[in-house]
């Protein structure tokens, strides 16, 4: 039984999380010769202040550039 673990920035639509999760199944199908059933997929979402680049949490990374923090 494949088990995968895909972390995002919070502030994804429940569709998207959804599309992901199908999608991922899928690729298991596909490449892993599973059945859909036999598959895990595992969304953690993280806060934008606890998901840094460069020494700077992505909270402030998107501040400096005018982005949304949903």
């Amino acid at each position: 039984m494949p088990i995968f673990q895909v972390q995002v920035l919070k502030g994804r639509s429940s569709e998207q999380i959804k599309g992901l999760i199908a999608d991922v199944t899928q690729a298991a199908v596909k490449n892993l010769s599973v059945k859909p059933e036999q598959v895990r997929v595992l969304v953690t979402e993280i806060d934008h202040s606890h998901w840094g680049a460069g020494g700077l949490p992505m909270k402030e990374i998107r501040k400096t550039k005018g982005l949304s923090q949903a």
